[in-house]
């Protein structure tokens, strides 16, 4: 008679503890725009957090060490005219931050180390090229001063911050709304997954698609990707019964 080992599973009793009030960031008011974002961005000195905004759009900005109760007279960070979108930390000056919005505009700001008295509203660039809002910013990982934007206008424009100007536009590439771009570790290739169900493969340099998987996932809920460290791309989505999927691609 065989009996059936069952197999303790080293997760089985790991109950999460939640951080006491004081390590907390309290009382912010998180944006309720409807746009598939993580809302929030941190680095080794500041945690960022797009928040809600009277006439434009506003992300807040704090040290890491300042948790608790944040007042709600805390500096905001203004200057666009619709909600904020995306924002991502600069990978080389932990006080540089890039922000998109809905006014079809991206901008970069730089952060003080002490808290500012007052809203910052002065952008050191503001930069305009797409048609529609632009919902995704990725600095490049390796190179200074670039920046990658994709907008509802189904476009990819590269920037060069320091100038302002536009290095490149990746046009006719996606026939549909960009849900998400990620760069590979050495910033020589790009991962974009859109809403005619396609994974691409991008070399910028090239300006043309190197790989394309259709349909990595059933489901028509947005997919995901990005690169691993080795190369492989590792995708997130749904079947077509609606449950979650992971996938990983060579």
């Amino acid at each position: 008679m065989s009996r059936r080992v069952v197999r303790q599973s080293k997760f089985r009793h790991v109950f999460g503890q939640p951080v006491k009030a004081d390590q907390m960031y309290e009382d912010i008011r998180v944006s309720k725009v409807t746009w598939d974002s993580s809302f929030c961005a941190v680095n080794p000195k500041f945690v960022a957090i797009i928040v809600e905004s009277g006439g434009g759009g506003a992300f807040i900005v704090l040290p890491l060490a300042k948790t608790g109760r944040v007042d709600k007279n805390h500096p905001l960070v203004t200057g666009h005219t619709a909600p904020v979108l995306d924002i991502d930390w600069c990978p080389h000056n932990d006080n540089v931050i890039a922000s998109a919005s809905e006014d079809t505009t991206v901008m970069v700001w730089q952060i003080p180390d002490y808290v500012p008295v007052r809203n910052i509203t002065e952008p050191v660039v503001t930069l305009e090229g797409h048609s529609k809002r632009v919902g995704i910013i990725s600095w490049h990982p390796t190179a200074r001063n670039v920046l990658l934007s994709a907008g509802c206008d189904n476009l990819v424009i590269l920037w060069n911050v320091g100038t302002g100007e536009m290095l490149l536009v990746l046009e006719d590439m996606h026939t549909d709304l960009i849900y998400n771009v990620g760069w590979n570790r050495n910033g020589s290739l790009l991962v974009t997954t859109c809403k005619d169900k396609k994974v691409r493969v991008i070399d910028p340099r090239k300006q043309q698609v190197v790989a394309e998987k259709a349909k990595p996932h059933d489901g028509a809920r947005p997919i995901r990707a990005i690169f691993m460290a080795d190369g492989k791309i590792f995708t997130t989505g749904f079947s077509k019964m609606s449950e979650r999927q992971l996938g990983l691609w060579d």
